[in-house]
């Protein structure tokens, strides 16, 4: 036999012996390992009045470590445009939401999806199934594809193979295991050269600027166009209410003037918007200055500072004496419309609820929530399974972890307050076309829309890459159907303007 027949024969061999031994290799090395499954639907709908044939692939993507072993199966919904010859100029988001433990549904099923629930826009409870499941005409589907990512532990997304919660269950590993997964999805689908975006509500904005310091932090970047970050926590804080912080009642104010002109207890002849800015410049101005000097606040500066509180809070004067000029969210929540027997959400402040003890410190719950939950949850187990036949045997995740959460981003160094700000500011300058848009609610006293300003006004943030948006609304500002509108239209703005 000649040389050239013996290389044909060896080269045959090759092509066809090395794909059943790598099956074999691969069967060897992860037994145990179930294969991922995938379910593809094919659909046309409306979005901003354009006609959009697209395919849906609600599925598995296995997550391994660097010996290639098998540690997670991560679940994501996509949403892709048929017959688009060009990808180079067709973007694609990526969405996920906070928690740390809460599936997408939020984003998903209330307010980018194809379809969404629809829920009372008046801030009234949910009620009970039935729920109206509409076409979402609004969905951005007419200016880019998108992922809706649920994290490790939500969803149907689980630990696997050699993995351990503890693999994923932190700020930075969260963030590492959406870095390998955006990787892994944009080679599978051939999309390096599209303009990219990344877009979390709640702590998906810490996920966010966490995950962009995976992406653009080192060696083989992802470089991103866009972070989409709908209420906003970077910077914890101005949420901890800790003795000797005095940064959360700055922060949390102008959220309890807002809500007490929504109430009609403050502020009434004024605009919500002029009203607001009077409440920013005097937390940042005289209110801030006044509890920095504790101790050294002279008695008439005491007896003026609770004047103007108590004209931005609807608040007596007598209980913010008793509180000494520092009043909790929460506090704040019962205290309000204690006269009338109510307390008022977390969430979104417009919402109120009935407690049983209308003598309580804090509110028993949160109206805000617990108006809302049972719509969202039917949504997306109804959809997933009917719309995208998805068969999967075990139960969607709405919220909740069974671990602890590694919130360490220290590397040895003290920590005693969570800052992922600076990862952004960072990005932006290594990455010249990375710009940042920014969601707030007025009545949101979850992510206060004044501890997102703090965060972006420093930090190393480029302002003039920064686009800024309000909405009379809570921390979920898509359930008031005014909001909606408005934000769909700032996000598709923020998306085409790339």
């Amino acid at each position: 036999m000649n040389k050239f027949k013996l290389l044909s024969l060896l080269l045959i061999s090759c092509l066809v012996l090395s794909p059943l031994s790598f099956a074999k290799d691969n069967k060897k090395a992860d037994p145990d390992i179930a294969p991922i499954q995938s379910f593809t639907t094919h659909h046309t709908g409306k979005f901003n009045n354009k006609k959009i044939a697209y395919t849906a692939t609600a599925g598995e993507t296995l997550l391994k470590n660097k010996k290639g072993k098998v540690t997670a199966r991560l679940f994501s919904t996509s949403y892709i445009k048929n017959k688009v010859k060009n990808t180079d100029n067709r973007p694609i988001a990526f969405f996920y939401n906070g928690g740390p433990g809460s599936s997408s549904v939020w984003l998903h099923m209330g307010v980018l999806g194809p379809k969404r629930v629809d829920i009372p826009s008046d801030a009234k409870d949910d009620g009970a199934a039935p729920y109206p499941i509409k076409h979402n005409g609004k969905s951005l589907l007419d200016v880019t594809d998108m992922v809706f990512i649920d994290p490790i532990g939500t969803g149907y997304s689980k630990v696997d193979g050699v993995g351990k919660g503890k693999d994923f269950w932190g700020v930075t590993e969260d963030a590492k295991s959406l870095s390998q997964f955006i990787r892994i999805w944009l080679t599978e689908h051939d999309r390096w050269n599209s303009p990219k975006f990344i877009g979390g509500e709640s702590y998906g904005t810490t996920r966010s600027a966490a995950l962009i310091n995976q992406l653009e932090g080192g060696y083989g970047d992802v470089s991103i166009n866009g972070i989409i970050l709908i209420s906003t926590i970077l910077d914890f804080t101005v949420r901890a209410y800790d003795p000797g912080n005095e940064m959360a009642y700055m922060a949390y104010l102008p959220t309890m003037a807002a809500t007490a002109h929504y109430h009609h207890k403050a502020g009434i002849n004024l605009k919500l918007a002029d009203f607001v800015e009077q409440a920013r410049k005097f937390a940042q101005g005289d209110y801030i200055s006044a509890l920095l000097k504790g101790n050294n606040l002279s008695k008439a500066e005491h007896n003026k500072i609770r004047k103007q509180l108590a004209f931005f809070t609807g608040l007596s004067e007598n209980y913010l004496d008793l509180a000494n000029l520092r009043v909790t969210y929460q506090r704040f929540s019962k205290e309000l419309l204690r006269d009338k027997g109510l307390s008022i959400g977390r969430l979104d402040s417009r919402f109120k609820g009935k407690d049983f003890d209308n003598a309580g410190e804090t509110p028993d719950n949160d109206p805000s929530f617990y108006g809302i939950d049972g719509a969202y949850t039917a949504a997306i187990n109804e959809y997933l399974r009917k719309d995208l036949n998805v068969k999967i045997d075990r139960e969607y995740n709405i919220i909740g972890l069974d671990g602890k959460w590694n919130w360490d981003i220290s590397n040895g160094y003290r920590n005693p307050y969570l800052n992922v700000a600076p990862y952004i500011g960072k990005a932006m300058r290594e990455n010249k076309n990375l710009r940042v848009f920014n969601a707030a609610g007025y009545y949101d006293f979850a992510t206060p829309f004044m501890g997102a300003e703090y965060s972006l006004s420093r930090n190393g943030i480029d302002e003039k890459r920064l686009t800024k948006k309000y909405y009379e609304a809570g921390h979920m500002m898509y359930i008031h159907h005014p909001s909606l509108d408005k934000l769909v239209s700032d996000i598709r703005t923020f998306i085409k303007e790339r």
